[in-house]
């Protein structure tokens, strides 16, 4: 569903994204772990179509993002990590809006139903998103992913932030998306997170993939290792 073949992204002399191949099928959630500038965001970005890249290419179900953006766009659901809602709009009205613009509609049983089960209860749908939490706003993220048939969901740091209670039900989401064949790829700093829900991690530094490999092939002990190995190298 995923795929990178030799993306790179560059700003004049500066490379944010060297020569990157990658590939995220259907049910992976492939986790992208670096500290801040390893180029995480920016193959996140680049498949979303928001920068143009230097050279190579991304693909989302076999189209190419930058030739046919528009097109790739009905098969994902972005979650950055803060989401953008509507403060004056309740999350149940923000739902059915950004249906609307995927060419989806629903009746609101069927909106409270896609609510409730990303973890939101009725009471708080039906409240306005400004007195919401980020957890309570990424729920809205979610419910809307599910309602748009999303093959696809790019995550940039969507734990960040959330306390423990919260990133596990996030967590719980996910699991249930890659039960259902929906791809992830997930920028995240969360190592933990990575290894307790990924099926894969890559970890970046300097806009280098360092390293790739299946979450069960290493332990938590191991992985830590492994990142502070190449973030002090």
């Amino acid at each position: 569903m995923l795929e990178a073949r030799d993306l790179t992204k560059r700003y004049g002399d500066f490379t944010a994204l060297h020569p990157l191949n990658l590939l995220v099928r259907p049910g992976d959630i492939y986790c992208l772990l670096g500290a801040n500038g390893a180029g995480k965001s920016t193959t996140i970005n680049l498949f979303l179509d928001f920068i143009e890249p230097s050279g190579g290419a991304a693909f989302i179900n076999g189209l190419p993002v930058h030739e046919r953006g528009a097109e790739t766009k009905q098969f994902l659901a972005y979650i950055p990590e803060n989401l953008m809602l509507y403060p004056d709009l309740t999350g149940l009205e923000n739902l059915d809006f950004f249906c609307g613009l995927a060419g989806k509609s629903y009746p609101k049983a069927e909106l409270l139903r896609l609510l409730r089960e990303a973890g939101l209860r009725e009471e708080f749908a039906q409240r306005r998103v400004s007195a919401y939490s980020k957890g309570m706003r990424q729920k809205v993220g979610i419910a809307l992913a599910v309602a748009k048939e999303a093959k696809v969901l790019l995550l940039d740091e969507p734990t960040s932030g959330l306390d423990p209670q919260a990133s596990n039900e996030f967590s719980a989401l996910l699991l249930r998306l890659q039960a259902q064949g929906v791809a992830t790829l997930m920028a995240t700093h969360d190592l933990f997170r990575a290894k307790d829900t990924g099926t894969h991690i890559g970890i970046m530094k300097q806009g280098h993939l360092l390293e790739s490999f299946r979450a069960t092939d290493v332990s938590y002990e191991d992985l830590e290792a492994l990142y502070l190995q190449h973030m002090h190298a």
